[in-house]
């Protein structure tokens, strides 16, 4: 067994065990990031930093809420908002927390597809980050249930009866699912178990994974540009800062997250203070009621789109079905959907850009009528933005294909 010298202090008897020095160089000081990329590539340290308001508040919520069918209710919305000191303050970070938190996924996530950041060696980098907005989907949708309120009750229904439709198993997965025929106290617990336990241990898990993938291809850039990491370290190191293209994670490229970080809480703190009840439905107000059916049942925005898809196919639920799991699914296989093996911002790929907004047209489209009653005209216009979602993605292949054999014949 090697010698261990006797440490100069707290820090070095730390450094000799678990190599504390040598983990800060690997993932910190010695960490390469490009010089030439704007604030957007700061919305994985917020993203961070939400979920760890999510996970705090969470802890005191969970001290005072009752995972029971007659109990949930009022332990949410008298004991905790009304009686628990700052109560109403932890409900309201946690409220606003979870939506914004599907902001900054959202737009991590299409600040991706904008510059092409899953491919050349990065697929595993966007699985990885596909894997937690799925988690965080799963995460958001058993928090909902816990008020146990008519929304909360109503979308446990609807959203676990979409299992039904799996050939064979479909029934059985039902009951499984929801541990009763019908969504009850079985089911409450469930969804619990899974919203404060299993479900934030894979999250931490997949962040954790996401950042060590991050750290093998390096994170990419405006341009689309080719870097040679280690060169450019070495041009850093040596004193020519101004020539070097990267700079450190930290502490050059943190200052700038921490910068970001504290914008953001800026708008989320107002939002928590003065704007909350944007994150809470009013229907959702009113106790579980298994025999009054809300007019009109619709989930929570950042899931409004693909709910669209869902429903659009009004005249078969199966079609429905389909069409939602590809949508839920899709986004996954966009490193191998994408044919050009050009890298570049998507306003230096014409047909790409043309692809990019009219995605974006037709989620915010879905979006819209998601909240909309399916009646009349509604039903048909979502209908019509559901089809052109599906169509967009079959048509990626072939429109990217064209693009690399452009740029084939340019070179």
């Amino acid at each position: 067994m090697a010698q261990i010298k006797k440490a100069e202090g707290f820090i070095d008897w730390l450094d000799q065990r678990l190599a504390v020095k040598k983990f800060m160089q690997v993932m910190m000081t010695e960490y390469w990031i490009p010089k030439n990329i704007n604030f957007l590539w700061a919305m994985g340290v917020v993203l961070i930093v939400l979920f760890a308001i999510l996970f705090v508040s969470g802890i005191f919520l969970l001290m005072y809420y009752k995972p029971d069918v007659k109990l949930a209710f009022d332990s949410v919305n008298y004991t905790i908002m009304q009686e628990v000191k700052y109560g109403w303050l932890w409900r309201h970070l946690h409220a606003v927390a979870a939506s914004a938190i599907f902001l900054v996924i959202y737009i991590h996530m299409f600040v991706a597809i904008y510059y092409g950041s899953y491919k050349q060696g990065r697929e595993v980098i966007w699985i990885g980050g596909m894997l937690l907005f799925m988690t965080f989907s799963a995460e958001a949708f058993s928090g909902y249930m816990l008020p146990w309120g008519q929304m909360s009750y109503w979308a446990a229904a609807v959203i676990t009866n979409l299992f039904g439709g799996i050939p064979v198993i479909g029934p059985e997965l039902v009951v499984w699912i929801r541990g009763n025929f019908v969504v009850s106290d079985a089911t409450l617990t469930r969804f619990f178990m899974l919203h404060v336990v299993l479900l934030p241990v894979v999250i931490m898990a997949l962040i954790a994974f996401h950042f060590y993938t991050l750290r093998f291809p390096h994170v990419g850039n405006e341009l689309g540009e080719e870097i040679d990491f280690d060169k450019e370290a070495e041009k850093y190191k040596a004193g020519n800062k101004k020539e070097a293209k990267v700079i450190p994670f930290w502490p050059m490229f943190l200052s700038k997250d921490i910068f970001v970080v504290c914008v953001f809480m800026v708008g989320f703190f107002y939002l928590t203070f003065f704007h909350f009840n944007f994150a809470m439905d009013p229907i959702n107000f009113e106790p579980a009621d298994s025999m009054k059916t809300p007019l009109h049942i619709y989930p929570e925005w950042y899931f409004l789109w693909s709910y669209e898809v869902l429903r659009g196919f009004f005249f078969s639920s199966d079609l429905g079905l389909i069409a939602f799991g590809i949508a839920n699914g899709i986004f996954l296989f966009m490193p191998w959907l994408d044919r050009s093996p050009v890298v570049a911002p998507a306003h230096k790929r014409p047909m790409f850009m043309i692809w990019f907004w009219a995605l974006i047209a037709d989620l915010i489209v879905l979006t819209v009528y998601g909240k909309l009653p399916p009646t009349g005209v509604n039903a048909y216009i979502g209908f019509v933005a559901s089809i052109a979602f599906l169509g967009l993605f079959a048509a990626l292949p072939f429109i990217t294909s064209i693009e690399a054999k452009k740029a084939g014949r340019a070179s």
